[in-house]
């Protein structure tokens, strides 16, 4: 029981906001057409945060765009929507995805 506790307490130290975003990239498949730095099927994370730098409302245009899915912003492929993603999932997602340089 106290190395179980220990473990815990060792994990939530050491896991950081970044982290954790990251795995919920992982946890919802966006890994699957999105990566860090390149295109895959979609825009690579990088490419996003630099369209939208500057924009105020991103946040919100991007939590229901991942949420209801789209096209035409970047090329002809959709992105398919995510309704089993949790609002709270996707803001943390959008926020992490939006802070990279």
């Amino acid at each position: 029981m106290k190395k179980t506790l220990l473990a815990a307490a060792m994990l939530a130290v050491v896991t950081t906001p970044a982290m954790a975003s990251a795995q919920l990239a992982q946890k919802y498949n966006c890994l699957a057409c999105h990566s860090m730095d390149k295109k895959v099927v979609g825009p690579s994370y990088k490419e996003v945060a630099k369209k939208y730098a500057g924009d105020k409302g991103a946040e919100a245009k991007l939590v229901a765009k991942v949420k209801a899915g789209g096209s035409g912003v970047w090329g002809s492929v959709p992105m398919p929507p995510n309704p089993q993603v949790s609002d709270a999932d996707l803001k943390t997602l959008v926020k992490w995805i939006l802070s990279q340089k």
